[in-house]
């Protein structure tokens, strides 16, 4: 560990990208094969490969407690390194004392990994976690907390990892990438490299492929000014997911790779019949099967996160899959296929005879989208899969036509996709483009700040807001947001907020309530998380509003005017 440690320390303290490159290289060339294909593993930032479901399950807050133990530090000499660091690692370096026999290596470390993620009671774990850490040198320690937590903070992407494996053994960096994404695993990829056997990779099923992502426009006009020839689709409110069935098996991914299958049993049960193995990507939304459109996102929230779902939740907020593309079938990757062809043979393998379901399976089947239904249709359309359906648009003014219509069905806005574009795993192109308008913006008063992370150690950058409640007179906290102002806007807050503070609690400050933003949001839901009784979904700072004063910030009125709007 102490020449991976040695490694990181030298990829942090350089801006350049070839250089980090290097270092792992060189790193990576001074190792066992072994050590080497765990190494990688570790600069991902993970303890484990990606495809693997084995986590440590052990909090922020344990470690932190450990930490503390072993420095012999009590709570506010801790909170002001961690001040300084912004990053529980560097604090664990920092405080951490070095005793004779200290030192570890890399393959003990995973092995200490994973023993913790087999370990059975927090009790257990915490004794596991405290070994390893009073065996790390300081140094060593200031990583194996970084690894634990999932952020190495040292501008090292596992894009880079691939990079420097290709350069440590002479592989077509193309190849390791694609081995990588077959794979879900860095460390297997390596050893495929260094042997000279990326070809052999073979697609590995449950673990998720990264999703191709959109670029916003902003008209109809820029809409159809990348390509020539378009698919236009909804852009539905719900959450984005790839679902991976195969021999009967079915798991959904979340757009951030945590798998979410538990929150919603009713569609492995609907996917479990398709004809072929297969790799969907598409949209989880709440649905309304008497109408036949989505519901709002906060209804869907109450899906969101559950171990368990009762028969009640899943009779009051029934859930459809939305699919519109596929990415693996008929034991084929198909992600380099232009999206026309893809297309084909998404509807191909919706409109398939199901294989025998067991008693269990949900046995319809539905391959289009109805907008308009009667009662009999709707019954017919209490299936949970469902083809996105595709649109075409001519000129700007189709595009604009298709967009009111969109948002008539209580959707976002549209997606314009190119019909000759393949599908680019983790990739933002001009392939794929967003069109949507901000459901409203509000003005709000800062009511408490915290310290950044990454670029922003050391600025207070997140900013939690408020809106006023006119009947008791005072704040009420809507939502918090940290993009939006530029560094030189950042930092002239900073100074602010740390000469208006009303409450250090350490990392977070409540301030004099001055400062009005004005915020947008996609959209708005209800939630305990603020004492407004609301939240804002993906809020994002504009501007800050120096002409307004704080007694001219919004209301809760206006956001009950706002959420009652976005039901309609």
């Amino acid at each position: 560990m102490h020449q991976l440690a040695t490694a990181c320390e030298a990829i942090a303290a350089t801006a350049k990208k070839l250089r980090k490159t290097a270092i792992v290289a060189d790193y990576l060339n001074s190792r066992t094969p072994e050590e080497a294909a765990v190494s990688a593993v570790f600069l991902s930032g993970r303890a484990f490969p990606a495809w693997e479901e084995t986590t440590l399950q052990i909090g922020g807050r344990t470690i932190w407690q450990l930490v503390a133990e072993l420095a012999e530090k009590d709570e506010a000499n801790l909170t002001a390194a961690y001040r300084r660091h912004g990053d529980l690692g560097a604090v664990a370096g920092e405080v951490l004392p070095e005793s004779p026999g200290q030192g570890l290596g890399v393959l003990e470390a995973e092995d200490a990994f994973r023993q913790i993620a087999a370990a059975r009671g927090p009790a257990a774990k915490t004794a596991l976690a405290r070994d390893l850490l009073s065996r790390a040198t300081p140094l060593e320690a200031k990583y194996i907390v970084k690894i634990m937590t999932g952020d190495l903070r040292i501008g090292l992407k596992e894009s880079l990892v691939e990079e420097a494996i290709a350069k440590a053994y002479g592989s077509p960096l193309t190849d390791v990438q694609r081995a990588n994404m077959l794979l879900g695993d860095i460390g297997e990829t390596l050893r495929l490299a260094l042997q000279g056997k990326l070809a052999e990779a073979r697609m590995r099923l449950f673990h998720p492929l990264g999703f191709m992502l959109a670029s916003p426009v902003a008209s109809p006009e820029e809409g159809l000014s990348y390509f020539l020839e378009a698919a236009v689709e909804d852009k539905y409110d719900g959450i984005r997911a790839q679902a991976h069935v195969a021999s009967g098996g079915v798991k959904l991914f979340s757009r951030t790779r945590d798998e979410i299958t538990e929150s919603f049993p009713e569609l492995p049960e609907a996917l479990a019949g398709l004809p072929q193995d297969a790799i969907l990507d598409g949209e989880i939304i709440a649905w309304d099967y008497a109408a036949g459109h989505a519901r709002p996102f906060n209804v869907l929230q109450q899906r969101l996160g559950r171990k368990k779902v009762s028969d009640k939740m899943l009779r009051d907020v029934p859930v459809a899959f939305l699919v519109f593309d596929v990415l693996y079938t008929g034991g084929e990757l198909v992600i380099d296929r232009p999206l026309r062809e893809r297309a084909r043979i998404l509807d191909d393998l919706l409109a398939a005879p199901r294989k025998p379901a067991n008693p269990r399976e949900h046995r319809g089947s539905q391959s289009t989208l109805i907008f308009d239904m009667d009662g009999q249709d709707a019954q017919a359309a209490a299936t949970r899969i469902i083809r996105a359906p595709v649109f075409h648009a001519a000129s700007p003014e189709d595009l604009e036509e298709l967009f009111a219509s969109a948002q008539a069905r209580g959707n976002e806005g549209l997606m314009i996709k190119d019909l000759n574009a393949p599908y680019t795993p983790g990739k933002r192109g001009k392939s794929w483009l967003k069109m949507k308008r901000e459901l409203a913006t509000l003005d709000v008063v800062v009511t408490a700040v915290e310290y950044g992370h990454g670029k922003r150690i050391g600025v207070l950058s997140d900013y939690t807001f408020a809106v006023w409640d006119t009947d008791k007179d005072k704040l009420v906290n809507i939502g918090k947001a940290y993009s939006g102002l530029t560094d030189a806007e950042i930092a002239e807050m900073t100074q602010w907020f740390l000469e208006h503070t009303l409450e250090d609690q350490g990392f977070r400050r409540t301030v004099e309530p001055k400062i009005v933003l004005e915020v947008a949001f996609n959209n708005m839901m209800r939630s305990d998380r603020h004492d407004s009784g609301y939240a804002l979904r993906f809020p994002r700072i504009i501007r800050l509003r120096p002409d307004k004063l704080p007694e001219e910030a919004d209301t809760i009125e206006r956001v009950k005017e706002i959420y009652d709007k976005q039901r309609k």
